[in-house]
């Protein structure tokens, strides 16, 4: 049998899915790997710990249902995003670690150039807004911190990426120094109208064009495998950035059609066609994945803590053993006794854009149980997504049917219905959650031939799960306005 292989890189793991023709999945294969914080708001990896991952799960997917190589028609790759990782051309080896889109030590620097007056014109050329999240300001960070690396990189030495182009130059040995029009479009770097790297943002940041990576499209063959790790001669065919691939898995290929993905972050995104628009409600336009060859765009809110709160009471608060407690624990519950928590950890993201805002947990009593405290927890994750889903819907006068969900949060039935209830529409899940991964299998796919046609794929689609509103409105609301109060709290906590 033929499979399509997606790596998914993600924040805090690695994983790879093999998929069939039928989009089903054969195998799966995941490692957690190192997450590292040299100081506050600092948010590391280890670019080689990140490759070796990624690797160790291709061959225990292909293991688990006995495939090799030959029988793989593609390699799909989607990744987390801003992610920089600048490395040694002539080595491979990294020359610091990767800076996480999570990572605020650029926030001074961020809102010094707010203040210059560039910032119009910066969301004029990109989509997106001066914020740490993107990698430009981490690049400029590293050429100015590390030793030699703006010298290095003026001469040419280096090489910067985002984690697809990190991966894809050690699987073709160096042979492709590339990265995809959805990843390129969140750097900072890249002019999203024009579908370039911009000089001018080029010299904002002060970054030498001999850093960056060639751009490609997020459905063609860009190189095959020449390694020896168990991949080699096998095509990679499709690169997207994890959210955009979750918007081509769950078909959302329309104007007005949108997702929300619950991974570490949440991630909502609303296909908004092939014009370029500015929101005036704080959300990004980025680019969106096609098989058209030609830019088309989403409407994108980002929620920088979603799935990693319920990391946060495992690791840091051991409320749980594992995150797959976390539904039974809050259920246990019949609500929060009160308690309201605002998981601003590395600042607030859409519609706020708080770099300074802090986490709050309040409401404590003497009554207050664990199970308050995780209920309160899945909440933040839904009336996060409320308010990003809230402010895209002011955009568009196309009132939204459902929204489509996925990730691994996603699985979380407490979590769906309790979503369903705050906005007041359908929430609706795929039979494969893992839409992450099947859109990049998708855009590698759909390269090489192994499905015909995107109506190939919409007849594949398998049935979804429906979560309707249950709650009255008038408590939904109520609740909703109890959450904005503590977000008022959090905000410039730090300052």
């Amino acid at each position: 049998m033929n499979y399509v292989l997606s790596l998914d890189q993600g924040t805090t793991s690695s994983r790879a899915i093999l998929f069939d023709h039928a989009g089903s999945i054969a195998a799966v294969a995941q490692k957690e790997f190192t997450q590292f914080y040299p100081q506050q708001s600092w948010v590391e990896h280890d670019p080689m710990e990140i490759l070796t991952s990624q690797m160790a799960c291709a061959v225990e997917a292909l293991g688990k249902v006995g495939a090799r190589p030959r029988d793989l028609t593609a390699i799909g790759i989607t990744n987390q995003r801003e992610t920089v990782i600048i490395w040694d051309r002539a080595t491979g080896k990294p020359i610091h670690p990767a800076i996480v889109w999570q990572d605020r030590r650029t926030a001074a620097f961020c809102s010094e150039l707010e203040k210059s007056g560039a910032g119009d014109d910066i969301s004029n050329r990109t989509g997106l807004v001066i914020d740490p999240y993107f990698s430009a300001t981490k690049v400029r960070w590293i050429l100015e911190n590390v030793a030699g690396a703006r010298a290095r990189a003026d001469r040419g030495e280096l090489a910067f990426g985002t984690v697809d182009s990190w991966l894809i130059w050690h699987l073709t040995s160096g042979a492709r120094h590339v990265t995809d029009v959805t990843n390129a479009s969140r750097t900072l770097l890249f002019n999203v109208v024009e579908g370039k790297w911009d000089p001018e943002l080029l010299r904002i940041f002060g970054i030498p064009e001999s850093l960056l990576p060639e751009v490609v499209w997020s459905s063609e063959r860009v190189g095959e495998v020449t390694t020896s790790l168990g991949l080699g001669g096998v095509p990679i065919a499709g690169i997207a950035g994890d959210q955009q691939a979750a918007l081509f898995g769950q078909l959302c290929w329309n104007p007005g059609e949108a997702k929300n993905t619950y991974g570490t972050g949440c991630f909502l995104l609303q296909n908004i066609g092939t014009e370029f628009k500015r929101s005036k409600h704080k959300l990004i336009t980025t680019i969106a994945a096609s098989t058209q060859h030609r830019l088309e765009y989403a409407f994108e809110g980002s929620v920088f803590i979603g799935g990693a709160v319920v990391q946060w009471l495992r690791d840091n608060l051991r409320l749980i053993g594992s995150s797959a407690e976390v539904e039974a624990l809050a259920a246990g519950e019949p609500d929060t006794g009160g308690v309201v928590f605002v998981p601003a950890f590395v600042g607030l993201g859409a519609p706020h854009w708080d770099p300074h805002a802090g986490g709050l947990l309040i409401g404590l009593r003497r009554d207050t149980r664990p199970g308050h405290i995780a209920r309160a927890a899945l909440e933040s994750i839904a009336f996060q997504v409320a308010d990003v889903l809230k402010a895209v819907q002011s955009e568009t006068s196309t009132p939204l049917g459902a929204l489509r969900v996925d990730g691994g949060a996603a699985v979380n039935d407490l979590l769906m219905q309790f979503q369903a209830d705050v906005l007041g529409v359908p929430v609706v899940r795929p039979r494969v959650t893992e839409t992450t991964a099947l859109g990049a299998a998708y855009l590698a796919g759909l390269a090489v031939g192994f499905w015909s046609s995107p109506d190939d794929l919409r007849a594949k689609r398998q049935d979804d799960f429906r979560f309707e509103p249950k709650m009255e409105k008038a408590e939904s609301a109520a609740m909703q306005a109890r959450w904005h109060r503590a977000v008022e709290r959090s905000k410039g906590w730090t300052e």
